[in-house]
């Protein structure tokens, strides 16, 4: 069972990580980070939103070890707690950005204790 909800979080995780990857304009909206002047910000999404999430989960499947997806639940761990602060010291729109928290967070608890 913990063999087949590591391979759900990890094409979850490539299915986050393709929509920044593959569509930037509209992760960027979803997120409320609409490109102002630059297109830095599209470039951005495509790699720390799309490219970064998408390899380690590809990476987690292929190499379909313990460890690897512990690593990934490590980097949503760092992800929930990044989100979390903000929402403590941004204000964000606080129903989006708790969503988007507890999807983290669930990844991040999952992964990283089913694996260790």
């Amino acid at each position: 069972m913990i063999d087949i909800l590591n391979i759900v979080a990890a094409l979850l995780t490539i299915a986050f990580g393709g929509f920044g990857f593959l569509a930037p304009r509209f992760t960027a909206g979803a997120l409320d980070l609409t490109p102002d002047g630059s297109n830095m910000g599209l470039s951005e999404m495509r790699a720390s939103v799309g490219g970064l999430f998408v390899a380690s989960a590809i990476a987690c499947l292929v190499i379909a070890e313990s460890l690897a997806y512990a690593m990934l639940g490590f980097a949503y761990a760092g992800a929930a707690f990044g989100r979390g602060l903000s929402l403590v010291l941004d204000k964000p729109p606080f129903t989006k950005a708790f969503v988007y928290f507890l999807i983290e967070a669930v990844l991040a608890v999952w992964l990283v204790f089913a694996n260790l």
